[in-house]
């Protein structure tokens, strides 16, 4: 990620030391997939990058979400819980929770990222609600022609999950590559429809995998945001990755105070002079 221009400890026009600018990136509780035949995967959480200028002494305070649960017994997914930041001073930025993965006839849910479609059902919408640029994509439709059906995968961070087909469950919609923590990661992958010829892949960036013929669906990677893959009648869907939220800021400026244990590292970034703070669940960080 290239970081934006910020401002070096100084004092502002009020006699105290300057605001500064953090880099924000906020990933929401990524959905599950659904529990029927050929159900849908669940859609990522909403992936949203931000830029604010904090006041020293401020507090700022983050919300993780959570993924959505496993289900079983022919129910749709469950949606992820939003991510947040909010503070004094701060415009308040929120991702939306993934969508859950459909089944037939119940619809996958709308999120951040839309659920994929089940056996003959409804994807869902990402984006929603909806946020510029746009924080994830729509999940993908099914395939319908007996006997093979297939579900379609949960939408992505970067891109609309992939409809089934006659071989396979529909791959989830990709992720989004960042740079805030200090090297690359992807992550907000769709997760994978479930198919009775063929598992679908999750997306890139932790999107758990589609099955069917028995086995259950495959998890959303932890604090990725990604999407659970779907599954057959019978057994559990893949639960949906929980979220995630990255602070990144100059070294100079970095206060030390934080509550919720982030992983805190310095001397990060090309430049080796970021800190940046991991947060994996709620917790606080004062200016």
């Amino acid at each position: 990620m290239t970081q934006f221009g910020y401002k070096t400890l100084g004092f502002g026009s009020g006699g105290g030391p300057a605001p500064y600018d953090v880099d924000f990136l906020v990933i929401a509780g990524g959905g599950s997939g659904g529990a029927s035949d050929n159900s849908g995967g669940g859609g990522a959480g909403g992936y949203r990058l931000s830029t604010q200028a904090v006041t020293p002494g401020k507090d700022v305070t983050i919300t993780v979400g959570d993924g959505g649960a496993t289900v079983s017994a022919n129910v749709g997914g469950n949606t992820g819980d939003d991510s947040e930041i909010s503070g004094a001073g701060l415009t308040t930025f929120t991702s939306a929770g993934g969508g859950g993965g459909g089944t037939s006839p119940i619809p996958a849910g709308d999120g951040g990222s839309g659920g994929g479609a089940g056996n003959g059902g409804t994807l869902g919408q990402g984006n929603t609600p909806s946020t510029s640029p746009v924080q994830g994509y729509d999940g993908g439709g099914s395939f319908g022609s007996p006997p093979n059906w297939a579900a379609g995968g949960g939408g992505g961070s970067s891109a609309v999950g992939v409809t089934g087909n006659s071989s396979t469950g529909g791959p989830g919609g990709a992720g989004t590559s960042s740079e805030i923590s200090g090297a690359a990661v992807t992550r907000a992958g769709g997760g994978g429809g479930g198919s009775n010829t063929g598992n679908g892949a999750g997306g890139s960036g932790g999107g758990g995998a589609g099955h069917g013929g028995g086995s259950p669906g495959t998890a959303g990677t932890a604090n990725t945001g990604s999407g659970g893959g779907g599954c057959d009648a019978g057994r559990a869907s893949g639960a949906g990755g929980k979220g995630v939220v990255i602070l990144s800021m100059p070294d100079a400026n970095y206060s030390g105070t934080t509550t919720g244990s982030p992983t805190v590292a310095t001397g990060q970034g090309a430049g080796s002079d970021l800190t940046t703070l991991i947060f994996t669940g709620d917790g606080s960080y004062t200016a």
